[in-house]
């Protein structure tokens, strides 16, 4: 008699473990909507401001420049005038894939007057190699300072930039540029007077 009672308990037991295993999961159901957005967290420290970008180009400051007379040595003419500038970071893959640009401010910084170089009607020329730039004139176009009791006295006249692009770098502008228009070339390359 007391078997029944045993044998009722553990046939329950055994029928709720087995309806219990063999219950399964159902696939998970469609996500519910998007709850509202928390606030917003701190923010962060501002950096500080970076110096104007130049798409990698070096360009150098306006620079004095010396020309030295070059003569025949039978007759004593004058064949031509020659100056050079130091280009340092004037490597060989900018000569090999880059750009060099030379230009010339016939005026003064308070009234520029750039050209590009070469220049047919002046007769410059310049000549780029490895850290040097040879620049040969059909006559004395070295820097100097406007004479006192003309416009801009004081100032010098007659300076010199150059500018590298590293190849592929010029690729970058979007547009072509007039190498020519040394404002277009300025502006293009974020350039500081």
């Amino acid at each position: 008699m007391k078997t029944k009672p045993f044998l009722a308990v553990f046939t329950s037991l055994v029928v709720i473990a087995l309806v219990f295993t063999q219950c399964q999961k159902g696939d998970a159901g469609p996500a519910g909507p998007a709850g509202p957005a928390g606030p917003a967290g701190p923010g962060g420290a501002t950096g500080a401001t970076g110096q104007t970008g130049t798409a990698n180009v070096i360009y150098s400051d306006w620079l004095d420049v010396t020309f030295t007379v070059v003569k025949d040595q039978t007759t004593g003419d004058t064949l031509y005038w020659r100056a050079s500038i130091t280009a340092p970071k004037l490597v060989d893959s900018i000569l090999n894939k880059g750009e060099v640009r030379l230009y010339v401010n016939t005026n003064y910084a308070g009234s520029p007057s750039i050209i590009s170089l070469p220049n047919d009607l002046f007769g410059i020329y310049p000549f780029f190699s490895l850290n040097t730039i040879l620049i040969i004139g059909a006559d004395d176009y070295s820097s100097f300072l406007v004479p006192a009791g003309q416009t801009g006295a004081g100032q010098k006249a007659w300076q010199y930039r150059y500018i590298l692009i590293p190849g592929g770098t010029h690729a970058r502008f979007g547009k072509p540029i007039n190498w020519k228009d040394y404002n277009e070339v300025r502006t293009a390359l974020s350039l500081p007077d």
